[in-house]
């Protein structure tokens, strides 16, 4: 009996330590990765403040603000829609720490999904971090999921219905924010964080809104731009400038049957003209190999290399891979590209940004060449 009941302490104690030590462990994953705002920045508010129904859940999120000292148009920057698309909110961060804003005004939400960032996509193998160097020294981010953490919302239905439209999807997509606009008050905890955002652009009257995305190269819509039909003419002009840039971007139009996405739902719903732009992430895709941190920053697979060969993908791909420079370097410039030509159309709304690293400036060497390496990390504080 003695023996039993030592044996039965060891057990409780074993179970013990595994709790305390995973408990710890799940704590951390909250910590999204530090923002050291820049000399643009101006002010930080909640996107709780625009909507009290997700104040105090894992849904808020901060809005950082950086108004110029003139007057002019507003824009919005959507980071972190998906938290296993890491150059959207590395894009949105690097942003906000290098940007100045000389007229309007430009909100940037780096973890629009703020739940999302907290957790990993079951059974994906991905990486919990990533890490980069930078001058003041090495800094973590987090790798998160497309979807809420189910902590924060939970069961999935077995058909997700949208609220707006009726349409029906897959239950699992009742946590992806971007089937969720223009979200709904009374909904699920991602309804309420894509009605906040919408409340947002319509209290503070954001003009043009950027949504920065990724996905993997075998999937039809990349090294694209899709927009709401009243955005049209401003994406096209805009991306014949990325083209002389150096940049391949094809244009789609946001199709009126699928909703819940920013370039449908915003465009309908509120006065803002918004933009979906996507990059190649291959440690998002299906034919992919090892999963891990340097995929998810350098972009290089040897499976990729094979699957371009086989025609199997929809953007070119060699040993250089798609690294996180060339990614964020692709937002970034269409975010420069695309607000010069909403100036053109508006010029009594100006919004004048500068000091934002460009593409060629992220990736390209001096001949023109592609250069991968870090330099993202040189442009972060």
């Amino acid at each position: 009996m003695k023996k039993n009941h030592i044996t039965a302490a060891v057990c409780l104690a074993a179970a013990l330590l595994v709790a305390a030590v995973t408990g710890q462990n799940f704590a951390s994953l909250k910590n999204l990765g530090e923002i050291k705002p820049g000399p643009g920045v101006t002010g930080t508010k909640m996107l709780s403040e625009y909507f009290d129904g997700i104040k105090g859940t894992n849904m808020d999120t901060e809005v950082y603000v950086m108004e110029g000292e003139k007057p002019g148009g507003k824009a919005l920057i959507l980071g972190g829609t998906h938290g296993n698309e890491p150059a959207g909110y590395m894009a949105a961060i690097t942003f906000i720490e290098t940007a100045k804003v000389e007229e309007g005004t430009v909100y940037v939400i780096p973890f629009t999904n703020r739940s999302g960032m907290t957790h990993n996509d079951p059974q994906e193998a991905s990486p919990q971090y990533m890490h980069i160097t930078t001058p003041s020294g090495e800094r973590k981010f987090r790798y998160g999921s497309r979807a809420s953490n189910p902590v924060d919302q939970w069961p999935d239905p077995d058909v997700y219905v949208h609220a707006a439209s009726g349409q029906q999807l897959s239950g699992s997509e009742t946590r992806n924010i971007n089937r969720a606009y223009p979200g709904k008050p009374d909904g699920n905890s991602t309804e309420k964080a894509a009605y906040a955002i919408a409340e947002m652009i319509r209290a503070e009257g954001v003009d043009e809104t950027f949504d920065l995305h990724e996905a993997s190269p075998e999937y039809p819509v990349i090294n694209a731009t899709v927009s709401h039909e009243k955005g049209m003419s401003l994406a096209a002009s805009g991306m014949m400038e990325l083209t002389f840039a150096g940049i391949q971007m094809s244009l789609e139009p946001s199709p009126t049957n699928l909703h819940g996405l920013t370039h449908r739902e915003l465009g309908d719903y509120t006065k803002t003209i918004p933009l979906l732009m996507e990059t190649a992430n291959a440690s998002q895709g299906r034919l992919r190999g090892a999963t891990n941190e340097k995929l998810a920053l350098t972009g290089k697979d040897k499976a990729y290399v094979k699957s371009a060969k086989l025609g199997f993908l929809y953007v070119p791909y060699d040993e250089s891979g798609h690294p996180i420079e060339e990614r964020v370097g692709r937002h970034l410039q269409g975010v420069i590209e695309y607000t010069k030509a909403y100036n053109q159309l508006y010029p009594d709304n100006q919004i004048v940004f500068s000091e934002v690293p460009t593409y060629a400036e992220l990736f390209l060497d001096s001949d023109g060449s592609d250069l991968g390496g870090n330099r993202l990390g040189s442009f972060l504080n």
